[in-house]
């Protein structure tokens, strides 16, 4: 199983960016997807979930500026990030979950930052 983040990098507030997690060697249609987050000195937090039907859940940071969406025909999960904070600076974790099963992928850096 590999879970493969990309889109991070560098941006000023205000900005967006879009997170993609493209998945392999799972049946990706029958796993929900989470994005987490860890800041520096910060414990790993829940960033937003998709279900398997496309049901999604944001925390309170996330609600109104975040978006998760899912390609079941590309095995591929998106987080939309826009009007970015510079408390947003953090590596993005996509989580693939069915069960008792879990799949953590490697992060991707998103700076925000003037």
């Amino acid at each position: 199983v590999q879970l493969v983040e990309s889109g991070g990098g560098s941006v000023q507030p205000g900005g967006s960016l879009r997170l993609s997690c493209a998945a392999s060697g799972i049946i990706f249609s029958f796993y929900s997807m989470g994005w987490y987050r860890q800041a520096p000195g910060k414990q790993r937090e829940l960033v937003g979930s998709i279900t398997s039907g496309a049901m999604t859940d944001y925390a309170d940071s996330a609600k109104g500026r975040f978006t998760i969406s899912r390609d079941n025909a590309k095995n591929t999960v998106y987080l939309q990030l826009y009007s970015l904070k510079p408390e947003d600076t953090a590596v993005y974790y996509c989580k693939a979950a069915r069960g008792a099963a879990n799949y953590w992928g490697q992060g991707t850096q998103v700076t925000v930052s003037s």
